[in-house]
């Protein structure tokens, strides 16, 4: 599979001058009115005779010319292109149906695979309960989803298992061109995809999978606060094994994602209730 993200370098500000990520966000509630002079109502805001109000509980992000809300929680909101994990639930005669964690369900028809399938064989490629990475195709008025297994770095997801977070904090699993992920996978040798629906995917040996649930779970806790990327480092280290004891990954092709296979648009992150930014760690 190949890689659905773009590695780059880490963005450096004005020296001096602090980044999202060395300063606390400002929290607001539903309803909550925002400073946003000359900027435009995004994702998580609304404007009322020139003021505008917060729509979900979140923190402002401030970025000309837009200004947005950042959801703490809340059910995944699919947009074209979203590149996301699934469950398979159902199985028809030339589609499965997905649940990608959205309000609906998202069917998966056989042409939108690279697999030759003819009529009725659909189960002998994918099974309920199979998981697969798959890129949001296209939304209908009625909000059907369509979703399309053909691209790179999408495909059928073996072994591994699957954890689930908020879609809100993404972006922070993500980090700063790749840095969060990269640091996971360096210091645990496990192999990681990252939807944008909140849904990530593990592989490695049954220590690396555990200390990736427990940084996650670290970062969905404290995504809000800074010095994020330094607390999870040090997790890790702390419970990295002694050379001569660490666990000598299996040879061979990946079951899933590589290594730095993560999916996820570059400089982008989930689309929950409509917000796709958050604070990120260098």
């Amino acid at each position: 599979m190949g890689n659905g993200h773009r590695p780059g370098h880490p963005g450096r500000g004005r020296e001096g001058a602090p980044s999202p990520s060395d300063e606390e966000r400002e929290l607001v509630l539903p309803g909550e009115e925002i400073a946003a002079a000359g900027l435009k109502p995004g994702p998580g805001t609304y404007r009322v005779q020139g003021h505008t109000y917060a729509s979900v509980l979140g923190f402002v992000s401030k970025r000309p010319p837009i200004v947005r809300v950042v959801a703490l929680s809340g059910r995944y909101i699919p947009q074209t292109n979203d590149v996301v994990v699934g469950t398979v639930t159902d199985v028809q005669g030339t589609f499965w149906l997905l649940d990608i964690g959205a309000p609906r369900w998202a069917p998966l028809h056989m042409t939108g695979t690279p697999w030759k399938i003819d009529f009725g064989e659909t189960e002998q490629y994918l099974k309920v309960g199979d998981s697969v990475v798959v890129a949001v195709e296209n939304l209908d008025a009625t909000g059907r989803i369509g979703v399309t297994m053909n691209g790179e770095g999408l495909g059928k997801l073996e072994g591994g298992t699957i954890v689930t977070v908020s879609p809100a904090r993404v972006p922070r699993i993500i980090g700063r061109a790749g840095s969060m992920i990269s640091t996971l996978t360096r210091h645990t040798g496990a192999k990681i995809a990252v939807g944008q629906n909140g849904r990530i995917w593990v592989d490695g040996t049954e220590d690396a999978i555990h200390r990736v649930q427990e940084s996650l779970r670290l970062i969905e806790e404290e995504g809000q606060r800074r010095g994020l990327t330094e607390r999870v480092t040090s997790y890790l280290r702390s419970t990295e094994l002694p050379d001569g004891e660490r666990p000598i990954q299996a040879e061979g092709p990946p079951a899933g994602p590589g290594k730095d296979d993560w999916v996820a648009r570059d400089g982008e992150g989930p689309s929950s209730d409509g917000v796709d930014d958050a604070p990120r760690d260098e």
